[in-house]
């Protein structure tokens, strides 16, 4: 009985993917038993990752005030969800939000801007920015701007970015019924420029917007033929007032088989459970970390997440260890009012600056996606 899955983890330690039939029944086979597939995926994440978790901290630098019309956003210009808007912060507030998100811990600050893509006026000013977080802390910078080009790429990784976050979102041949305003080539275009300029990619995918499964195998085969290193798997937040909404697809076990599917596939990659795990996964989150190393922490973009000492206490209660980095390690020494290791009853980071609360999800049911009309 436990052959298949035995196989399954044995060829991806060889770096070896599932075959598409392998990736189809993993979604969506009937006797697919939940646990044995998890640690399948579980062994080539020990392999790569060992027992740790990386955990990534995003600040909502810019929120929204978007011309696109991505229907899954609530940023965007089509939807009518009630965020709270503003332009670019302060230099000085974000360096504040980077000093905090390493004294709590985190291996990756994440600085996201709303928009279709940053002028070269705001790419530089970028990378100044860039250039102080990576000379005060200890702790790596991920920037998410939306469409760049070769010269803006070059800006960037001359200033020391790690990471360029452009998520793919879903297949090409769904692209269009969550996007008109750009198409996945522009993604693609965007993710090469990255590539070919030195700075590693971050790109992943949404679940839940009435994709098929041979739409998330796609993606899953893709970003490993791009050699993404870092994957983060969102869940469809169901936010009112946004075009797309949820499919009601998404229980606990197809989110867990999804980020095992992408650990098969991709087994070297930081595999991370993104945006919507907290409400889609309820119970059953623990089980997250064994496909998955990487998560973040106080919330999303719009959207607050769970606390770092509620992440933490699951982190530890499951077996493994948040990653930290050496500031974390060292504690704060006074400098500022994060605690030290280990005492993160009190303490809050700002995540969600968007200001929509922290949405309930109802257990699903089946139902075609929505888009509702675009408005120019």
């Amino acid at each position: 009985m436990f052959d298949r899955y035995a196989r399954l983890a044995e060829r991806a330690l060889h770096d070896e993917p599932p075959s598409a039939e392998e990736a189809r029944w993993i979604l969506d086979g009937d006797d697919v038993a939940l646990l044995p597939l998890l640690h399948a995926a579980f062994v080539p994440r020990e392999r790569h990752w060992g027992r740790r978790v990386q955990v990534h901290v995003l600040n909502n630098v810019q929120n929204g005030l978007c011309p696109e019309d991505c229907g899954y956003c609530a940023q965007s210009r089509d939807s009518q969800a009630p965020i709270r808007k503003y332009a670019m912060k302060s230099r000085e507030e974000i360096l504040a939000e980077a000093e905090r998100a390493a004294r709590a811990g985190a291996t990756r600050y994440c600085l996201v801007l709303s928009g279709r893509g940053p002028t070269l006026e705001r790419t530089r000013e970028l990378a100044e920015i860039v250039r102080e977080v990576k000379r005060r802390f200890p702790i790596g910078v991920c920037l998410s701007v939306g469409l760049i080009d070769d010269e803006k790429a070059r800006i960037l990784a001359e200033a020391g970015l790690d990471r360029l976050n452009h998520n793919l979102n879903t297949s090409e041949r769904h692209y269009p019924a969550i996007c008109s305003t750009h198409g996945f080539a522009d993604r693609l275009a965007t993710l090469a420029a990255a590539k070919r300029n030195g700075i590693e990619t971050c790109s992943g995918f949404i679940l839940g917007m009435g994709e098929t499964s041979e739409d998330v195998i796609d993606v899953a085969f893709q970003l490993r033929e791009l050699e993404v290193p870092s994957i983060p798997v969102n869940f469809l937040v169901p936010i009112e007032g946004n075009p797309v909404v949820s499919d009601g697809s998404l229980t606990p076990e197809r989110c867990l088989r999804a980020l095992a599917l992408m650990r098969l596939v991709n087994p070297r990659a930081e595999i991370r459970a993104a945006g919507g795990r907290e409400g889609h996964l309820r119970s059953l989150g623990p089980l997250l970390l064994w496909p998955a190393n990487s998560l973040f922490v106080e919330g999303y973009l719009t959207t607050r997440g769970d606390a770092v000492n509620e992440t933490y206490q699951m982190i530890a209660d499951a077996g493994f260890e948040v990653d930290g980095n050496p500031l974390y390690e060292r504690g704060c020494e006074g400098a500022c009012d994060a605690p030290a290791p280990g005492d993160l009853s009190s303490f809050r980071l700002r995540g969600g600056d968007g200001e929509i609360l922290k949405p309930e999800i109802a257990a699903p049911t089946r139902g075609p996606v929505s888009r509702a009309a675009r408005t120019s």
